[in-house]
């Protein structure tokens, strides 16, 4: 998963911003994989040929990682971050300031090796097809507004990093019933 991910992720402008050389992306990913997302959430695995291709995590409405969690991701996120380790507490800080309150499925990360292909699609289509309660993310680019906005999901706010970072928008899609 960890691979699929920072391979779907090498262009991404908050990627690039916290990892401008591309050195660390694969450890950042299973870092977030193990110890951040992964555990106690809800991972979507696309395969072709038993090959992965694509990868989606879900964290289940109301969690939030243990702080036993965030001890044993810590070591690897500093790694993987080496000394942009701020950049990582700047973006975990402005994201936590604009997620709502109450209980929703937050969509972590979701991505395909391929682009183009529709495997990002499938994999959102599919797990919002198995879910009722709301959604919440994340976006960093403008493209993918566009898709999230096809799933129903509605920007919320603009997020401008610090430190030069590039612009999110947080996006939300109601509880289907």
């Amino acid at each position: 998963m960890a691979r699929v991910l920072a391979r779907a992720f090498a262009d991404d402008p908050v990627v690039r911003w916290l990892l401008p050389d591309g050195r660390g992306r694969e450890l950042l990913f299973r870092t977030l994989v193990r110890h951040a997302h992964g555990p106690s959430g809800c991972v979507d695995l696309a395969l072709r040929d038993a090959t992965p291709v694509g990868a989606g995590l879900w964290d289940l409405p109301t969690y939030r990682p243990s702080r036993w969690q965030q001890a044993r991701a810590l070591p690897g996120l500093v790694a993987a971050l080496r000394g942009r380790a701020r950049y990582g507490q700047a973006l975990e800080r402005a994201f936590l300031e604009h997620r709502p309150s109450g209980g929703f499925w937050y969509l972590a990360d979701i991505g395909a090796a391929e682009r183009g292909r529709g495997i990002g699609s499938a994999l959102l289509g599919d797990r919002l097809a198995r879910i009722l309660g709301p959604a919440y993310l994340e976006c960093s680019t403008e493209r993918a507004i566009g898709l999230y906005a096809r799933f129903g999901f509605t920007v919320r706010e603009e997020i401008k990093l610090p430190y030069d970072g590039p612009v999110c928008w947080t996006m939300y899609r109601d509880a289907v019933i």
